[in-house]
């Protein structure tokens, strides 16, 4: 038990420390009057949408509990509502304080590029520490609680799978749902704002301005936030039953321990991190030289919670494979994101108009799968030869080890695009904007690394489930040649697609919408293109709030009612049928998320290539073909990628929490 009481003490020292940073983060200045009421504009949106997506999501939540409580337990079923709670809390004071950030961020920006860093950077910390510290406390309690009262009644393994089923079952929706929301703005504010109106980025005179902004915090923080809160929970849990079933309490010590002491060393590299900022580093060093002091302090901790848990270093190899693995993806998210990949997409649109623009954002998307899949590839042998499937869970924990830092530096990434929004809206000198600017752009590639570790460590945690799966369902092997197993991989291997298509039409639909109304305004309005009149911003807010709510369901039920349907189809062969649907799914899951989060960010970087004066700078011909191929990678980055990792995952865990008993009714 003193392990375990360690494991708690560090859950519950990352949440006093985030709630010591989001205080320093209060008492830091808002700004003048113009600057307050617009960040408070953003946070009644962004609260009211929170509000209505859980409402809209609570039906689904009672229905599914209810569901598990009859075919598996009731007790499963308390975890599952558990599990969604706390995932909903993950996200919801995550943006809570990074809506407070954003205005004192832009504040900071009048100073100096090192004070708006640090601002943007805490805010981003509280929802990194707020992540880690309810993952590892809300899945311990639930193990600690079902091993001593309910291990006669249940196995603890099922009792956190539906923890972890109910944190992912939120992320989808919030994924989905804000993703829909904020990109359907974007959207619809570039477009007839840059393209057709030739006014500014975030200019107050677009009426959809604010609705942009909103989206930031409840697609790219809440729903983030809920996204690799369920990523975090899933590769502890694949882990505590692989380890359970290799070294039975020994294993799932040995995983609490590694999960605790890597919030220990994310805490440790964010003051480091910190440190940097204060000693005037520039902002990508300040945020990887705190990535790196991070990685090599977990290293050292596993080293030696692998030698006096284990009695070997086998599990450290397997950790120490993830964490490398997670690294070589962030590289080289970071060469295809904010090298020379982006200056050939510029230089295409200075070229070649849109058209050459979207084809050389899809070469460099697809080119960008090719690396991370063979790292991945030398992760899963390296760790398997190390300690078996036990391995394999053990890589993908490694990967988000060291998650309290690494969201910390991707959450940072849309305060700092807020703050940008707001000194614009506010009229601040161009070197305001000139510096929050810089940080948004760096927080491009730092988002789109954070999605490189979370698809990645989504591959190997569904992989690890996926083994899981065959061993509740007592299947030793999956003959890929028998025709169920085949085409349960066909059909999933075609889900994300479909997944893809639905969540990016959503966007599409909800965008035209959007553009119909902002060129309404602009047509209507007497006085508004002169600055003489205010735009409508809640009729914006309203249609962003509507498409969304309205078709995050469609995409988000594929993953729950997918497994179902396959046994029921398939009969006496279900389990194989399902097993194949598994396989498919990750495969080609993997490596379409990669594309579309690569693409999408390469597209959005290249804008700002653009607009930090190069070839023509803000309104030439190449803007605005830069434009267009941002909208376009839009929603492929921030609505349908990054909700992928999600469908993988809960397909595996709703398969391993019900497939043994379904299949018995087969």
């Amino acid at each position: 038990m003193e392990s375990f009481a360690v494991v708690v003490l560090l859950g519950v020292a990352a949440l006093i420390t985030a709630v010591g940073i989001a205080l320093s983060v209060l008492k830091k200045d808002p700004g003048n009057e113009k600057m307050v009421k617009i960040s408070k504009a953003i946070q009644d949106g962004a609260l009211a949408f929170l509000l209505e997506e859980y409402k809209t999501m609570a039906l689904w939540w009672i229905i599914f509990a209810i569901v598990i409580g009859v075919v598996v337990s009731p007790i499963v079923s308390a975890s599952f509502l558990l599990g969604a709670l706390f995932s909903i809390l993950s996200g919801f004071f995550g943006m809570f304080i990074a809506t407070r950030a954003n205005g004192r961020t832009t504040q900071a920006a009048r100073k100096n590029i090192g004070e708006a860093l640090n601002i943007a950077f805490s805010g981003g910390s509280v929802m990194g520490l707020t992540v880690v510290g309810l993952g590892v406390l809300g899945s311990v309690i639930v193990y600690l609680i079902s091993s001593k009262f309910f291990a006669q009644t249940i196995n603890p393994m099922v009792v956190t799978t539906g923890y972890s089923i109910g944190a992912s079952f939120v992320a989808l929706f919030a994924r989905v749902g804000g993703g829909i929301y904020t990109k359907a703005a974007d959207v619809g504010a570039d477009l007839v704002g840059k393209i057709e109106a030739g006014i500014p980025e975030d200019d107050p005179r677009n009426p959809a301005v604010i609705a942009d902004n909103v989206g930031d915090n409840v697609g790219d923080i809440a729903g983030m936030g809920a996204d690799l809160y369920e990523s975090y929970v899933g590769s502890i849990v694949a882990g505590l039953i692989l380890g359970n079933i290799a070294l039975g309490s020994t294993g799932v010590r040995f995983v609490y321990l590694v999960a605790a002491y890597g919030i220990l060393a994310s805490v440790i590299g964010i003051f480091f991190t910190f440190l940097s900022t204060r000693l005037k580093m520039s902002p990508q060093k300040a945020l990887n030289s705190g990535t790196i002091i991070a990685n090599i302090f977990v290293i050292i901790f596993v080293f030696f919670i692998s030698k006096s848990v284990t009695g070997s270093l086998r599990g450290f190899i397997a950790i120490v494979a993830g964490l490398v693995v997670g690294l070589a993806i962030g590289f080289i998210t970071q060469y295809y994101t904010s090298s020379k990949p982006i200056r050939d997409i510029a230089a295409s649109s200075q070229e070649g108009g849109a058209a050459t623009t979207i084809l050389s954002g899809m070469a460099v998307g697809m080119e960008s799968t090719f690396f991370p899949v063979v790292f991945m590839g030398a992760g899963i042998v390296v760790s398997y030869i190390s300690s078996g499937l036990f391995g394999i869970a053990l890589a993908g924990l490694g990967m988000l080890a060291t998650l309290g830092i690494s969201l910390s530096v991707d959450a940072y990434g849309p305060i700092a695009d807020n703050a940008g929004g707001i000194a614009e809206m506010s009229g601040l000198p161009e070197e305001v904007r000139a510096r929050t600017d810089t940080l948004d752009s760096l927080g491009n590639t730092t988002a789109a690394m954070g999605k490189g570790f979370a698809i990645g460590s989504a591959a190997l945690t569904a992989l690890a489930l996926f083994s899981s799966y065959l061993n509740s369902v007592n299947l030793t092997t999956l003959n890929m040649l028998s025709p169920y197993t085949l085409t349960g991989a066909l059909v999933g291997a075609s889900l994300p697609f479909v997944f893809s298509a639905f969540a990016i039409s959503a966007v599409s639909s909800t965008a035209r919408f959007m553009v119909e109304e902002v060129r309404r305004q602009f047509r209507e309005i007497v006085g508004l293109m002169e600055g003489k009149a205010d735009p409508d911003y809640k009729q914006c807010i309203a249609i962003s709030t509507k498409g969304a709510l309205k078709n995050m369901i469609k995409p988000s039920v594929i993953a729950i009612v997918a497994p179902f349907v396959t046994i029921f189809i398939f009969g006496k062969f279900g389990k194989e049928a399902l097993g194949g649907m598994l396989v498919g799914s990750l495969m080609s899951g993997v490596i379409l998320a990669i594309y579309m989060a690569n693409a999408g960010a390469s597209w959005d970087n290249s804008k700002k290539f653009i607009e930090q004066g190069n070839f023509g700078g803000k309104g030439s011909e190449a803007h605005r073909a830069s434009v267009v191929g941002d909208t376009v990678g839009d929603p492929l980055k921030d609505t349908a990628g990054p909700s992928i990792n999600i469908l993988i995952k809960l397909m595996a865990t709703i398969s391993l929490l019900f497939g043994p008993f379904l299949t018995k009714f087969m």
